[in-house]
């Protein structure tokens, strides 16, 4: 009479099921590689408080209250000083293009009005298209402007000492004047779903054919590897555009986020974007036995692109290691294209820097995924 529950034969079926996995050896690894990421990406990688922000100052004052002024911006951590641009002009393009996150103008007699009592203006531009990046550099550039008045408080006239301020601090947030998380968040969204899709789907698609025997038949016709890669390429870049059209409609009527550039530009980069996610999914195909590794692969390539883009966590806020891995994956160039175009209004040319690493991207995957295939298919 059989028990309900047997030693023996519930160790044979553990038994057999430790032999599956070492014989799945790309499973076994990626379930051992995936923690061992996660531990890494968010023990070291990722951070909410980003220091080190580029900063453009424009200084027509040389005294020794700006002076002190910028040693405390250096000495705070959060502001790292580039090269004075020549111009308000070449400021405000290093701030569309991205390359700085604040620019602070000191304007001309700013000590001279200071030491007469009145009220001379501090002008801060920063990129807010990203609130969360700059949140707390923010913060610490309001409680600085104190500091240095105290410091500087023996210069000023008695009459200034007063309960009003000496200066104005006034800030402008370029891109997102009123720091709404959703205008950065929605077009970011459009490039994760992008990846999420077209990643998985066709590595899982053209696995499932490979599983079932069906993408022999293709064997017994004229069909290149290279045609048959771009047939089942096609249907999925259709439904890419159907998705962007849902998020950009979403975003218009849900969350008012505005589209600042053009909608025709929009759509090469998505194009550039959607076609780079679709040979990683068909390189994974190429490199999975089942559907469970083809999904696994999926996952590992979503996880860091998710972390190391800017999507949910402040780019700047990464390590330099984890900031070069972020320049490797699509999404983060897709990010900065999207926002660049949705919320700057960005033009071809401060597109382009985005668009060509997706482009040789694409093209070093394809030409993997290519040479996979036809081994696959030998």
């Amino acid at each position: 009479m059989n028990r309900w529950l047997s030693w023996t034969r519930l160790v044979a079926v553990m038994r057999k099921e430790f032999i599956q996995m070492r014989r799945d050896r790309m499973s076994f690894a990626l379930m051992v590689f995936v923690p061992v990421m996660q531990l890494v990406l968010f023990g070291y990688a990722l951070n909410n408080d980003p220091r080190h922000l580029p900063t453009a100052i424009i200084s027509g004052d040389a005294t020794s209250v700006t002076r002190s002024l910028v040693a405390a911006l250096q000495n705070s951590g959060y502001f790292k000083l580039t090269t004075p641009p020549a111009s308000h002009a070449e400021a405000s393009r290093l701030l569309e293009l991205g390359r700085v996150q604040f620019v602070i103008d000191i304007p001309a007699g700013f000590t001279r009005q200071l030491m007469r009592g009145e009220t001379p203006v501090l002008r801060v531009d920063v990129d807010a298209a990203d609130p969360v990046a700059a949140g707390n550099a923010i913060t610490t550039l309001l409680q600085l402007s104190q500091q240095v008045l105290k410091q500087e408080r023996l210069a000023v006239p008695a009459a200034s000492a007063t309960v009003k301020p000496p200066f104005e601090l006034r800030l402008h947030r370029r891109y997102n004047e009123e720091g709404v998380t959703a205008y950065n968040i929605v077009p970011g969204l459009m490039g994760v779903i992008l990846t999420l899709t077209m990643v998985m789907m066709t590595a899982l698609g053209v696995t499932r054919e490979l599983e079932r025997g069906t993408l022999e038949n293709l064997l017994a016709t004229p069909v290149l590897p290279h045609e048959v890669l771009m047939g089942k390429m096609a249907p999925y870049i259709i439904v890419g555009y159907i998705q962007v059209g849902v998020v950009l409609l979403g975003a218009e009527v849900l969350f008012q986020v505005p589209m600042a550039g053009s909608l025709g530009l929009l759509s090469f980069g998505v194009l550039a974007f959607i076609v780079a996610n679709l040979t990683v999914g068909i390189t994974f195909s190429s490199l999975a036995r089942n559907m469970t590794q083809a999904m696994q692969m999926s996952f590992f390539f979503m996880l860091p692109s998710i972390l190391l883009s800017g999507f949910m966590f402040p780019y700047r806020g990464m390590p330099e290691w984890a900031q070069w891995l972020g320049e490797v994956l699509p999404l983060t160039h897709f990010l900065r294209l999207v926002r660049g175009i949705v919320l700057k209004g960005s033009g071809a040319a401060d597109v382009w820097p985005h668009v060509w690493p997706l482009l040789v991207f694409t093209g070093v995957v394809l030409a993997l995924g290519v040479k996979r295939y036809r081994r696959t298919l030998d």
